[in-house]
């Protein structure tokens, strides 16, 4: 642990740095008014600071920049630890009643343009969601429509025609009768064609859901063991005045297209309580390892769904960032709880 002097110096240099991209020397520092020390006393700190491995002296300054363990110790130890949502936040999504493939996208475009950064979100995989409604219409006297609307806001259609005229009252059981029974289940439910049918039912209406079967059968069968994700800001990420901090940018890029192993890196967010931050080499993926990665899950309290996160360079404005994905995670859980719990 390091003295209250040496905390407050590191905050300087960390947040300068961060703002200029420069080497901050104690010039700069002695000139700072929240520091009352002498320009020998905060060269001397950070000589220690350095020697502790938190600050880095680049041959061609005689500023010091913060090392990886400088933005780490920041992160852990100069930063509040409260996992509640801030107060008066400036990030306010817009997601009552939008479909779940648009929600996500508006929170990973919403979350980038707050912090400048680039912004990924995952979307909660197929097998958590379930059947919330059922419709059977009949279009034409020999054609009916079978609409399954889920719980995270997707709309299944399939229209199947009957080789005679349809009884419109045996259309009307069939929806009764559908939303009875599948209300609630999961879409990869193994069960889902088991409480179709029924055995003590009649001849026409076991003929008559055996045919529309079809329309159930092939729910959540594009599932991939990969959610879905939204990625906004790579633009930003790859502007002319960050592309010399980031030295394997076109690593990155080919993760961001594969995406499948970035999301292996994202779902540790999904066991943490709070917000991840990894930074620089702490991150697993080399694509990452000149970057610095701030995400948290987001969910009922009895699950997390998915992940919320912001990458950029190690100098990034981490109080800002880990403020932003925190908030974003809390409002998206508050969407989604009511999105995948309501009747």
């Amino acid at each position: 642990m390091l003295t209250p002097r040496q905390e407050l110096i590191l905050g300087k240099v960390v947040a300068h740095f961060g703002e200029t991209g420069m080497p901050v020397g104690s010039k700069t520092l002695s000139a700072d008014p929240d520091l009352g020390f002498g320009p020998s006393t905060i060269r001397s700190e950070l000589a220690q600071l350095e020697d502790q491995g938190l600050l880095n002296h680049p041959h061609t300054s005689a500023g010091r920049v913060p090392t990886d363990a400088g933005h780490r110790y920041f992160v852990d130890h100069l930063l509040p630890t409260s996992a509640e949502p801030t107060a008066g936040s400036p990030i306010r999504l817009e997601l009552v009643q939008r479909e779940l493939d648009e929600a996500m996208r508006v929170t990973s475009e919403t979350l980038s343009a707050v912090t400048d950064l680039l912004a990924v979100v995952t979307a909660p995989p197929v097998s958590t969601a379930t059947i919330r409604h059922v419709e059977v219409l009949l279009l034409q006297p020999q054609v009916v429509m079978v609409v399954v609307i889920t719980s995270s806001g997707e709309v299944a259609k399939r229209v199947i025609t009957f080789p005679g005229p349809v009884d419109a009252g045996l259309a009307s059981w069939a929806k009764e009768y559908l939303n009875e029974r599948l209300i609630g289940i999961g879409l990869g439910a193994r069960m889902l064609r088991a409480r179709i049918d029924d055995p003590g039912l009649g001849t026409s209406e076991r003929a008559f859901l055996a045919a529309l079967r079809p329309a159930f059968d092939g729910l959540g069968a594009e599932e991939s063991s990969v959610a879905g994700v939204y990625v906004s800001g790579a633009a930003r990420l790859l502007s002319a005045s960050r592309a010399t901090e980031v030295a394997h940018l076109d690593a990155l890029v080919d993760e961001l297209e594969r995406r499948a192993t970035l999301l292996q890196l994202l779902r540790q967010a999904l066991t943490s309580s709070d917000v991840t931050v990894r930074i620089g080499a702490e991150n697993p993926l080399p694509a990452l390892r000149s970057l610095a990665v701030v995400a948290a899950g987001y969910g009922p309290p009895q699950r997390k769904l998915g992940s919320v996160s912001v990458i950029g360079p190690v100098r990034m404005d981490y109080p800002q960032a880990i403020r932003a994905v925190r908030d974003v995670a809390f409002q998206l859980s508050r969407y989604v709880e009511e999105l995948y719990e309501a009747p």
